[in-house]
């Protein structure tokens, strides 16, 4: 039986299809349950390739040359399903691809996106050619297989076979992608001698390959030989400069182009923006943008300009360039609107980033938009929007790689959200595979640490699977000022100290410290030492932005224009807020000096002198924005609390560690990542009832920190939606760990003091033991 098919299929073949059934699978679908009879437009290729396909339909096996035009016009335009049908009809002719009609063939494959088939067709040519190879490199190259690419060369160049102009730019830019410098400079020989350097090609690859390998003196040698240059030698040659910080040589070589384009432009820009020279970019930006620029900007240049904005803290910069977003009609374009969300989150706005998240469709949410967002949560402390967030993500079916448990862990730990935090560590590898690094370690010693639980934060050093790093080290030496434990402190100190010798920051921490112990003894070694050693301290500043000009203040600053009215604000300031019950906090000045000349001290502090400039130039309903260099100190947060609710402004600090929203005398952190030590909590009551094994707690403490002492699982008791803020807090907390927060405060003293999420309040656990 089996032989009798065999025969038969031997011998009786299908009947090839005419070339009319292959524009049946180009022409647009037309919808059947139209009830109006339309007659479907012409589609744009139909004409030529009916032209193309005439001398196939002779009914005797048509040459091989008949088919390759077929297949050169199908590369690049995705239609796979007619080239396969097209390759079907010449193999039911008993026609096999020679090494021409290969390299068309391979061309169509891989441009469709099916490399096997591309792959498998090269494989069955008896004899290649430079063509054929040329098109298989080509293929490995735009698909993103390096390592193959430089295996089919060194293939090519056993068999003999020449390189041309179409080998070479493909094999280097392979090489750059795996950094192979050896087999870069073995291309580079052979077009040497095949006297192709100069081509503006293989010039220009050369130029590119150098860039990308670190070889930019070998970079710019070539760029001198070529005599006929292409925007894409000096754009590459540029983008080379900026990578090693060599910005005027970059400069110099854009200002003497003969002719830019947009990503002449875009190199620049971004390459200032990479080096930190943000108003450079902002500049250069705003000069693409006038009437009379021979280039305007696309989405990438906008992607490449928005981190400056960021970068500075410029709001309004960056809310105009969001305007010029909308008026261009790039509003849809999720890779800027993520761009957005990361430059509104940096410049203290998360209401403006969460809107441009939500306008990103569900379906194109990839996994960079959601790590921005949590990101962004973890960076303003809203650790518990970090963890729905988290759980959306989940949810919409994208899985979280390194960054995403970063950013959440992150966020955990400055809301204390220490059991969540845990969990989700744990879960990274076994639920999720992805491997722990530094950072994620360094995130759970933070979260541990800063709750107060420094014995847990050791024991976790010490089961790390790897050296620790000064990331590691550092937050538990940072931690260990809230819990005031010089012992721990000195052992990270110590080991930072080896680690990051040049670091200045952890010499004044621990410096500050035993500042704070009375310990001057010990902090007139360590401020020697640094002396010793030429480290220098970074001096503390802030920076506010006003009518897009941003304003820099240093502690004490009387270099400022308005500097008398600044002060004369400040002078009155103590007097005003300490009638509502403000107290300085001279602890915060770490100088063996007086207590009235510490309370001096205090208030020529940068962000005060910087929010006293806001307050004096702004409007009322303008929120006033502040960035600072260094981490904000005790007693101004303190004091902010207060002129925010004496001017009845909103003020958002940005500093070293996270943003802090001040407004009605509250701040968004709750004051916990201000709080001296976790046994500042109050124990109220402590009741156990032997009826039913309850036992009530009442706290007096941050709601965000409340919720990581609560240990599920809780039985629901009762629920109070108080407020659109702590409503829905509350209502999150309780879908996702089975809280359950009771509160023993009736609704008008709630709404007394003003509801907040992370204001402290009153509050009842009621958890089954």
């Amino acid at each position: 039986m089996l032989r009798a098919l065999r025969s038969s299929s031997a011998t009786i073949l299908p009947k090839p299809p005419q070339p009319q059934a292959f524009l049946s699978t180009i022409h647009p679908h037309v919808d059947p349950s139209q009830t109006k009879c339309t007659t479907p437009k012409p589609f744009p290729y139909t004409s030529t390739l009916q032209t193309l396909l005439q001398p196939i339909s002779d009914q005797n096996a048509p040459p091989h040359l008949s088919y390759a035009p077929l297949f050169q016009f199908l590369t690049g335009q995705n239609f796979l399903k007619l080239g396969q049908q097209i390759h079907a009809h010449m193999t039911l002719h008993g026609l096999q691809p020679n090494a021409f009609l290969g390299a068309k063939m391979v061309a169509m494959y891989a441009s469709s996106g099916d490399l096997e088939s591309a792959v498998t067709v090269f494989r069955k040519i008896k004899y290649p050619t430079s063509l054929l190879y040329n098109s298989i490199i080509r293929a490995y190259t735009n698909n993103g297989y390096p390592l193959k690419t430089i295996d089919i060369y060194h293939e090519m160049h056993s068999l003999r076979l020449k390189g041309d102009n179409f080998t070479f730019p493909f094999v280097l830019k392979s090489c750059a992608n795996v950094l192979d410098v050896w087999m870069g400079e073995c291309v580079h020989g052979q077009s040497l001698r095949f006297g192709l350097e100069l081509d503006a090609y293989v010039g220009t690859s050369l130029i590119d390959f150098y860039v990308k390998v670190g070889e930019l003196r070998d970079a710019n040698k070539v760029f001198d030989l070529i005599t006929v240059r292409a925007v894409s030698s000096w754009n590459a040659l540029i983008a080379g400069y900026m990578k090693e910080g060599e910005i005027r040589v970059a400069e110099d070589l854009f200002r003497g182009m003969p002719c830019r384009n947009i990503v002449s432009w875009t190199s620049m820009i971004s390459g200032y923006t990479q080096n930190g020279l943000a108003e450079e970019a902002l500049s250069l930006f705003d000069e693409m943008l006038k009437e009379d620029s021979e280039v305007k900007p696309n989405w990438v240049t906008i992607m490449s300009v928005l981190p400056a904005c960021a970068h500075s803290a410029s709001f309004e910069r960056g809310r105009r360039i969001n305007e010029y977003v909308n008026r261009i009609g790039l509003e849809s374009n999720p890779s800027v609107q993520t761009a957005l969300i990361a430059m509104y989150a940096k410049c203290g706005s998360l209401v403006n980033a969460r809107c441009c998240f939500d306008r990103i469709l569900e379906n194109e949410k990839n996994l960079c938009a959601w790590n921005t967002m949590i990101t962004a949560y973890a960076s303003h402390g809203q650790g518990l929007e970090s963890v729905l967030t988290f759980e959306n993500m989940v949810r919409a079916g994208v899985y979280p790689d390194a960054i995403t448990f970063t950013g959440l862990l992150s966020g955990c730990s400055h809301s204390g959200l220490v059991e969540f935090g845990l969990r989700y560590f744990n879960s990274m590898q076994t639920k999720y595979s992805v491997e722990p690094r530094h950072e994620h370690y360094a995130c759970v010693v933070d979260l541990l640490a800063r709750a107060g639980r420094l014995a847990e934060a050791k024991e976790f050093i010490k089961k790390i699977p790897m050296q620790p790093g000064p990331s590691i080290w550092g937050a538990l030496l940072a931690a260990c000022r809230k819990s005031r434990n010089l012992e721990i402190a000195e052992m990270a100190a110590k080991e930072l100290f080896v680690l990051e010798p040049e670091n200045s920051c952890n010499y004044i921490l621990l410096s500050n410290m035993y500042a704070e112990a009375g310990m001057w003894k010990e902090v007139d070694k360590l401020r020697a030492r640094l002396k010793c050693e030429g480290i220098k301290k970074n001096p503390g500043c802030s920076w506010i932005e006003i009518k897009s000009k941003a304003h820099l203040f240093l502690s004490g600053d009387l270099s400022h224009p308005q500097s008398k009215e600044i002060y004369n604000l400040l002078e009155a300031l103590p007097e005003k807020i300490k009638a509502a019950g403000y107290i300085p906090n001279t602890s915060f000045v770490l100088h063996d000096i007086s207590e009235e000349e510490k309370e001096q001290n205090l208030i020529i502090h940068s962000e005060k002198l910087a929010i006293a400039f806001g307050l004096l130039n702004t409007n009322p309903e303008v929120v006033i924005r502040i960035t600072k260099n260094l981490r904000i100190c005790g007693d101004c947060h303190t004091v902010i609390k207060f002129i925010s609710n004496i001017y009845e402004r909103e003020i958002v600090v940005r500093d070293v560690n996270r943003f802090h929203h001040f407004r009605d005398g509250a701040c968004s952190c709750g004051d916990y990542c201000m709080a001296i030590t976790t046994k500042d909590v109050k124990l109220l009551e402590n009741e156990v009832v032997s009826n039913n094994r309850e036992k009530k707690i009442d706290f007096h403490f941050p709601l965000q920190k409340l919720l990581s002492y609560a240990t599920p699982p809780t039985e629901v008791k009762e629920f109070l939606l108080l407020g659109d803020a702590v409503g829905r807090t509350y209502e999150r907390a309780s879908e996702q760990a089975s809280y359950i927060i009771c509160p023993i405060l009736d609704f008008e003293k709630w709404k007394m003091i003003g509801v907040r999420e992370a204001l402290t309040l009153d509050l009842r656990i009621t958890q089954k033991l």
